[in-house]
C-alpha cells in the first residue's frame, strides 16, 4: 500500500509516522524507486542514491522485510552464518570500502541480493578501492530525485505531524513554503528548529515566531 499525494490534502494529519510503506509518500521523483523496491522476484542488486532525508531508510528497510533480508551494521560474522540478503544504508558513511567490497563478493558466492543506499553519487566520488566501484556498477541503479513542490509540501506536513505542530490556517503554512529552501535537508533542519523554538518561548505557530528562525 503506498499513499499517491495527488491524492491527499496539504492539511491533512491522518497519516502514520511508523517507517513503513504505508506513510511513504509516492510522486514523480520517487515513484520508479518505489516501484523497483517492492518487485518481490527482482533477482538484481538494488543501489538507491538520493538526497539526505529523502526516505532512502524507508525503502531499504521495505525491501528488507520484502526481501527477508538483514542489515548490515559491522555484523559480517553473523552475515556470514544466516547467508541472508543485505541491506547496506549509508553505504558510504557507516561501512570501509574494503569492508562493502568482501560483504559484495560474499553475496555473489552465495547468491544473495543486496540493497544499498548512498546520500553521494558514487559516479562523482573518488573510491579508494578501486574494485569497489567495479562491483557497484554491476548494481541496478535507482535515484530519488530532488523534491518538486508537490514533495516540499507533504514533506513538510509529515514533519509537522510527526513533532505535533499544529497549522492553524493556510496562510502560515504558505508563509513557510514560500521562504524555506526546497531540499530534504533542509526542510527538515527548519522544523526542528521552529519545534526547539516553539518549545522553548511555550508559544503557538505564528507568523512572527516563523521569523525568528527564517
Amino acid at each position: 500500500y503506498k499513499i499517491n499525494m495527488s491524492n491527499q490534502k496539504i492539511f491533512n494529519y491522518q497519516f502514520s509516522t511508523n517507517k513503513n510503506h504505508d506513510n511513504y509518500f509516492i510522486n514523480q521523483t520517487n515513484q520508479k524507486a518505489y516501484d523497483f523496491t517492492i518487485i518481490d522476484n527482482f533477482d538484481q542488486s538494488i543501489l538507491l542514491c538520493g538526497p539526505k532525508k529523502s526516505g532512502k531508510s524507508d525503502l531499504a528497510n521495505l525491501w528488507k522485510e520484502i526481501n527477508n533480508a538483514i542489515l548490515y551494521d559491522k555484523n559480517f560474522s553473523k552475515i556470514v552464518k544466516t547467508k541472508k540478503n543485505i541491506v547496506v544504508d549509508d553505504m558510504l558513511g557507516t561501512s570501509s570500502e574494503e569492508d562493502l567490497f568482501h560483504l559484495i563478493n560474499h553475496c555473489k558466492l552465495n547468491n544473495l541480493k543486496m540493497y544499498f543506499t548512498s546520500s553521494i553519487d558514487i559516479q562523482n566520488y573518488e573510491f579508494k578501492f578501486k574494485d569497489l566501484y567495479s562491483r557497484l556498477r554491476e548494481f541496478y541503479f535507482l535515484e530519488i530525485k530532488k523534491p518538486d513542490d508537490e514533495m516540499c509540501k507533504m514533506f513538510m506536513v509529515k514533519l509537522f505531524s510527526d513533532k505535533q505542530i499544529i497549522i492553524k490556517n493556510k496562510e502560515i503554512f504558505e508563509f513557510i513554503f514560500k521562504r524555506v529552501s526546497r531540499t530534504y535537508l533542509d526542510l527538515y533542519i527548519f522544523v526542528e528548529k521552529l519545534d526547539k523554538l516553539s518549545l522553548e518561548k511555550k508559544r503557538q505557530l505564528t507568523i512572527p515566531l516563523i521569523k525568528e528562525i527564517i
